[in-house]
This record gives C-alpha cells, sequence and structure tokens, in this order.
C-alpha cells in the first residue's frame, strides 16, 4: 500500500474536489471522524468545512494547514469499504492526527479504488501537530498494516523502476535518449489522449515534444514521428530522435491506435463532466491566470498554455492526474476553448459560467508579472524520492501521478518558485 501526504492552505479545494465525486456517484463518503453530523446523512462542501472551523481559527503561524492523504492498495487487494475504514482510522491514529475530525473518501471513478482522507495539521489550541520523518514514519505505518491486513507490499524494485520512468529529461544531464525512452515507451500504459497536440501537452511536463514528419521512399509517401528535448524553457535543446529508435509503442501507427482508443474510452465518460465542474470552481474562484492554474493544481489538474509570439492564446489543454486523462480545451466545451481564455486573459473579458457547482472560496489574485514562464519539469520533481523541493507552493492532493506497481499517484507540485515571489510582494 502506498500513502502519499499532500499539503496546502487551500481546505476547501480539498473538500470540494472529493464532494465533486461523490455528487457524480464516482466516490462516497466511507468514515467522518469529529464531524457534525447532518440529519440525511449527506453533506454539502460547507457542512463538512464546518468542522474544522475552530482549529483554523485557533491556528497560529501554519500556513499549510490542509492535508490531503491518499491511501493506495494493490488492485490485487480487493478492499472492502470495512477494511479501508479500519485502514484510514489506523492510520490516522499512527500518523497522530487520531483525535482531528478527518473525512475518508472513497474514489471508484477509475480501475483502482483507492481512497482520500482530508484533515487539518493543526489541534484545537491551534499548534501544529508534529511532521518530522513524516514519510519514513508512513512507509512504517504502511508496512504494519500490510502485515495486519495482509496486505500486498511493494518493492525498492518497483520504486526504482518507476523513478526512471517517470523521471523528466535533463538534457544537460545527459543519457536524453535513454530518458525520453523511459517516458514514451509506458506514458500511454497511464494516461488517454486523442490527439497529437493532447499528447505534446502532456509530454511537455517531461520536457519532450514531437513532431510528424513526411518524405518520400520508393516513390511513396511515408509519415514518421520525430522525439525532441526541450530546456526549462520549453525550447529545443538538443538534436531529435527517430521514433523507431523507442519501439513500435513510439511510433505514428502506435499512437494513432491509442488516440482512437482513447476516443472511444471518453465517450460519454463521466471524468468529462467532474473535470469541467472542477474548471468551473476554478474560474469562480480566480480572479487571473496564475490563480486559475493555482487553483486547478491544488485539485490535481495541470494546465498548458501554448501562445504565439504576439502573446495570443492559441491552445488550452487539462491534463487531469486524477483520471489520467488529457482534454484539449474546446473538447471539453466551447466556452473552454483557447479564444475564451485569450479574451479573458489578454483582453479582461471573463468568460461566462453556466454551472454554479458549489460556492466558491475567496478570490485568488496576482500580478501579470507573477505569471511563471512553463517550467513543466518542475511539475513531476516530487518523482524522484531521493530530492525534497521545499519552496514548492503546491503540494494539495495526494494520489496523483503513477508510482509503483503501475497504478499509483503522487501529489502534484505546481510553480516551483511561486512561495519566494510572495513573500516577496508582501514585503513590497
Amino acid at each position: 500500500m502506498i500513502a502519499k501526504i499532500g499539503r496546502s492552505s487551500n481546505l476547501y479545494g480539498a473538500l470540494a474536489y472529493n464532494n465533486l465525486k461523490v455528487e457524480k456517484e464516482n466516490g462516497q463518503i466511507l468514515f467522518a471522524n469529529k464531524i457534525i453530523e447532518t440529519p440525511s446523512g449527506h453533506y454539502t462542501v460547507a457542512q463538512l468545512s464546518q468542522s474544522f472551523t475552530p482549529y483554523l481559527i485557533a491556528n497560529r503561524n501554519t500556513e499549510k494547514h490542509t492535508l490531503h492523504i491518499s491511501l493506495n492498495p494493490d488492485p490485487k487487494d480487493n478492499v472492502s469499504d470495512e477494511k479501508f475504514r479500519e485502514l484510514a482510522e489506523q492510520y490516522m491514529r499512527e500518523m497522530g492526527y487520531g483525535e482531528q475530525p478527518f473525512v475518508v473518501f472513497k474514489h471508484t471513478d477509475i480501475d483502482r479504488t483507492h481512497i482520500h482522507i482530508v484533515t487539518v495539521c493543526v489541534n484545537e489550541e491551534g499548534k501544529k501537530i508534529s511532521d518530522k520523518f513524516e514519510k519514513m514514519r508512513s512507509m512504517n505505518v504502511c508496512r504494519e498494516l500490510e502485515r495486519l491486513h495482509g496486505l500486498v507490499s511493494p518493492t525498492d524494485k518497483e520504486h526504482k523502476q518507476n523513478d526512471k520512468i517517470f523521471s523528466p529529461v535533463n538534457y544537460q544531464k545527459g543519457d536524453v535518449k535513454s530518458h525520453i525512452a523511459s517516458v514514451v515507451r509506458h506514458l500511454p500504459n497511464y494516461y488517454q489522449y486523442q490527439t497529437l497536440g493532447e499528447y505534446n501537452a502532456l509530454l511537455s511536463l517531461f520536457n519532450i515534444t514531437t513532431e510528424k514528419v513526411e518524405g518520400k521512399l520508393n516513390g511513396k509517401i511515408k509519415q514518421g514521428l520525430l522525439y525532441i528535448p526541450l530546456n526549462e524553457k520549453g525550447e529545443r535543446a538538443g538534436h531529435p530522435f527517430k521514433a523507431s529508435l523507442f519501439g513500435k509503442n513510439a511510433g505514428l501507427p502506435a499512437l494513432e491506435l491509442h488516440f482512437a482508443k482513447s476516443k472511444e474510452a471518453l465517450k460519454d465518460h463521466p471524468t468529462k463532466q467532474t473535470l469541467k465542474s472542477a474548471i468551473n470552481i476554478a474560474l469562480k474562484s480566480a480572479s487571473d491566470e496564475l490563480g486559475f492554474k493555482k487553483q486547478l493544481a491544488e485539485q490535481g489538474i495541470n494546465l498548458v498554455v501554448r501562445r504565439n509570439d504576439a502573446g495570443r492564446i492559441y491552445g488550452i489543454t487539462f491534463i487531469d492526474h486524477n483520471s489520467k486523462t488529457v482534454w484539449n480545451g474546446s473538447r471539453l466545451g466551447k466556452e473552454l476553448s483557447a479564444n475564451t481564455f485569450n479574451d479573458y486573459w489578454n483582453n479582461n473579458i471573463k468568460p461566462e459560467i453556466n454551472e454554479p457547482a458549489v460556492q466558491p472560496p475567496k478570490i485568488s489574485t496576482s500580478n501579470d508579472a507573477d505569471i511563471p514562464a512553463e517550467e513543466p519539469h518542475h511539475l513531476f520533481d516530487f518523482l524522484n524520492t531521493n530530492e525534497k523541493h521545499e519552496d514548492g507552493l503546491i503540494e494539495a492532493l495526494g494520489g496523483l501521478l503513477p508510482e509503483a506497481q503501475g497504478e499509483d499517484y503522487e501529489e502534484l507540485d505546481f510553480a516551483n518558485k511561486m512561495k519566494k515571489k510572495r513573500k516577496r510582494q508582501r514585503g513590497q
């Protein structure tokens, strides 16, 4: 079993994301500890938030007061609801959060059933509960729970293999070909995407892009793909590699087959509506591009924006790491197309939001000058278990990206340097 712990300052976002799953019948609340009961047994986000309010009011100086934890058993374990409740209670107790209010959500919208736990890390007196050696303690607790409940345990070999698969390309360190191969050979096993543009949006997070090429061979037109490494600014940073170097799965025929399968699999899929709802929440909650990206990242959704030299937005893609799906904005709806966001962020024409979803939190604002250049490789830095980035701003959602056993996820670390920028703003 893999446990992932995400931290953020957005309790509302964590509760809203999980409650959306419940509302869309892709999840359920399995257990609520020290949460005010409702007559119907059903909860709104506001009702759930109410039980955490005294803790947040008492909070002294803990910025990232919200914990969003995911517990991910091996799919072979077939864990029952009652067993999930036991695992959640025992895990929280051993980690020092047993007396905290927390809500356990079961997610069922993907093949691997897992649970998310939302709580706060400050006690009733406003003091932060110690997180010293948290990662090691969490691993030890998971091993003990596996022993007690007879669950499958991941191996170190599987962890190391995954680190290699999902390591972003760093052209300065060399071995570029091997890194590209690790990504493109395995990415189709995890994510669904329907076009080359959506595939490229996903690849950009690993500092890779691909281009279609045509040529004649024996008088016949042949098509192929080139894979190109990128630097931290999204610019070409090395010579291209033929797709044939990485096996059949990296070539154009295999990709086109994957596009077709993804299109069929995502037809009328509930993920689409859940994603649109999350996007609408972010649109209502944020007043600019940075705030929008920040809200989405806390729900496990990555946004890739394409601009031309004049600054016009010509492409917008949403990567939902929860369902492992990639969506061009216009595929979700005309109101989420690139033109809509170009009008919003370049011409200050805010889009009309037709789905009121849930009451949004307070508006997130920032200066346009603070919008960082695209640095997609930072989004996956946390996949290297030997490194820790202390200045990451978004660590909200546990269980987002593939890890051990080919079915697990990790929290999304977004906008790596924004925390320092925000502190500088306060000092001005």
